[in-house]
This record gives C-alpha cells, structure tokens and sequence, in this order.
C-alpha cells in the first residue's frame, strides 16, 4: 500500500468522525416544568442569557410557567409548540389530559381552542398554522372522551402574541394554542 492511499484513508476517517461528532445532539429528558426547572429558572436570573434562555426552552419549545394561565384550577390553558411544528410534546399531552379530565367532570361546559403563531411567515401561512396547531389539541382532547360538539377551534396565527419580543424565547412562547371556555 503506498504512502496516497493510506493518507487519503486516515482522511476519510477523519472526515467521518467530524460528521459524526457534528451530527450528535444534546437531548434533554424534562419535558414539563417543576419545582426543579422553577428553581432552574430562579437560579439562572444572575447567569448569562443563553443559560437563561435553556432554562425557559427545551429545544425550540418553552417550558417556562410565567406566561402560563389555566382554564380552571390547577388545569393549565396552553401548550407549545417547536417551529412549524403541530406535533404535541410530552408535556403538551399532559396538559391536555388535565383539560380532557377537567371537561369529562364539567360536561356543560364547552370550549374555543385558539392556534397561534409566531411572527415569522406570511399571515397566511401562521393563520394556516394556528388552525393545525389548534386541531392536534382538539384531537387530542377528543381521544379523552371529550365531545366534538364542545371544542371549537379558532386560529389568530401571529396576530396575537403573548410576547411581542423578536427572539427565540418570545417566538417560543407564542406558538402554542390555548383552550377558554366559550361565551
């Protein structure tokens, strides 16, 4: 074998363990926020703004509780989504469950399941994507027993931010849906 051919190679192997090492991700296993993100939170007000900002978002998606309202006690009334995604997280599900058992208990109740948006994309687009986002929620409120008949939906896309900043913590926190009970 000559001199070329092992360079070139010990090169390609080189390469390949750069794409490789380049491809691994960071993943976190929290999904929801606890007394411990809380903590997290409180401990990160002194750190620098990335450290913030982990501590508020799980990839792309919020996590944080300071934009959170609820539906009825205890019951939270949103859930987030990752950049034009409509597939619900594990905490999202979980808060739909809460909402499915809280409907099942007061059946004279019905509600409007909003879909927002970030600023980013076309009016369109967003108003698009609120309606999906706010139908997986739907959906999923109706694999829990919930009726139909009770659950409207109604997309704003980025016409009504929770979080009028330009940044990746403010676009976080406006995409979501949020469930209130209809008048």
């Amino acid at each position: 074998m000559n001199l070329s051919k092992i360079l070139k190679n010990a090169f390609l192997v080189v390469m390949f363990g750069l794409i490789i090492t380049a491809c691994a991700t960071k993943k976190s296993v929290k999904t929801t926020p606890t007394e411990s993100s809380t903590a997290k939170v409180e401990e990160t007000q002194k750190a620098d703004p990335i450290e913030k900002l982990d501590a508020l978002m799980q990839g792309d998606v919020y996590i944080g509780s300071d934009t959170v309202g609820e539906l009825a006690s205890g019951v939270p009334d949103r859930v987030f989504f990752a950049t034009n995604e409509t597939i619900l997280t594990t905490a999202s599900r979980e808060t739909l469950r809460k909402q499915a058992a809280w409907l099942r208990q007061n059946s004279d109740v019905t509600v409007v399941v909003e879909g927002h948006a970030d600023e980013r994309g076309t009016r369109e687009y967003n108003l698009a994507l609120g309606e999906r986002r706010a139908n997986a929620a739907k959906d999923y409120l109706m694999t829990y027993g919930v009726s139909s008949d009770r659950i409207k939906v109604l997309s704003y896309g980025k016409e009504r931010p929770v979080d009028s900043g330009s940044n990746p913590l403010s676009w976080s926190k406006n995409r979501r849906s949020v469930t209130v009970k209809a008048n």
